[in-house]
């Protein structure tokens, strides 16, 4: 199966990439500067050249707070991309992965978010995904999003690999105490995607839509960085002595960002058989990997 890939220099991007050897599948990754996602000629080109039976979309402007100055720029890559890719799929009959966010929801929740429950998001990022999924959702019939939440992986900018830094530095750091999601791993979220792949590339009855999917329990930052620092000290050498838990209105942001965020991972247990794992068992895979591969 012909898969072209966008967004793949980004940290889902490459692992997408990365597991889709072992998946059997011909993968073509692009990315700036070869393909800028909001030029729609160059991706008309791209899939005319390469001809793909499937596109999956990991292009994305995922800066939070930077989407608060940028509004104009979040909304070509997040709203106005996926409405030109999904209509060049419809043309051509081409099924689009796409990937969206728990910040669609404004957190008012107190149990984790299922795929319809009504969406209000309480920052730019997430109105521009919301944006991106109803594009994409009027156009073209054989989608699948995928919402997820607190990406991490051993490729790229995030928060783990923050901690990590600051681990090193300093003896002592703060961290947000009240806002609760569930971390979720790049190597597990590709596992997931490309395993509905295959079901696809098979012919299987596929129910197309909105799915949830993000690592099994539910944390805070403050739990996150925890649970960084508690699982890297048996690997290397940290200065880390104390995380303080603090309020969110002790850090300034442009963006306020819900204080619950997780997601119910039910349905794509149901339709798909994928069950999701620990999000600190993922964690303690992740760390490993990334200072065994270093």
């Amino acid at each position: 199966m012909k898969i072209l890939l966008t967004g793949s220099n980004g940290q889902l991007g490459w692992e997408l990439m990365n597991q889709s050897k072992a998946f059997g599948f011909e993968m073509k990754g692009v990315d700036l500067p070869q393909l800028d996602i909001s030029d729609s000629v160059q991706v008309r080109d791209i899939v005319a050249d390469y001809r793909p039976s499937l596109v999956i979309n990991a292009a994305a402007y995922t800066s939070v707070d930077g989407a608060e100055t940028e509004k104009d720029l979040a909304f070509i890559v997040n709203r106005d991309s996926p409405a030109h890719l999904a209509q060049l799929c419809s043309n051509e009959g081409i099924p689009l992965i796409h990937f969206s966010t728990d910040y669609v929801f404004n957190g008012n929740k107190k149990n984790p978010y299922k795929e319809t429950d009504p969406a209000s998001p309480l920052n730019i990022y997430g109105q521009s995904k919301l944006e991106g999924e109803i594009n994409i959702r009027s156009t073209l019939k054989e989608h699948i999003i995928f919402r997820t939440s607190w990406l991490y992986g051993i490729y790229g900018h995030n928060f783990v690999k923050t901690m990590l830094g600051l681990g090193r530095e300093r003896k002592s750091i703060q961290v947000v105490k009240d806002q609760y999601g569930s971390p979720t791993s790049t190597n597990d979220l590709s596992e997931a995607v490309l395993t509905i792949v295959s079901k696809i590339q098979n012919r299987n009855n596929i129910e197309w839509g909105t799915y949830h999917y993000c690592g099994q329990g539910i944390t805070s930052w403050h739990g996150f960085a925890k649970a960084i620092f508690d699982i890297a000290k048996h690997i290397t050498s940290l200065k880390i002595k104390h995380v303080e838990p603090v309020s969110s209105d002790a850090f300034a942001s442009k963006a306020t960002r819900p204080d619950f965020s997780a997601l119910d991972c039910q349905r794509i247990k149901k339709h798909f058989g994928i069950h999701t794992k620990s999000w600190r068992q993922s964690l303690e895979i992740m760390i490993n990997r990334l200072f065994n591969e270093q």
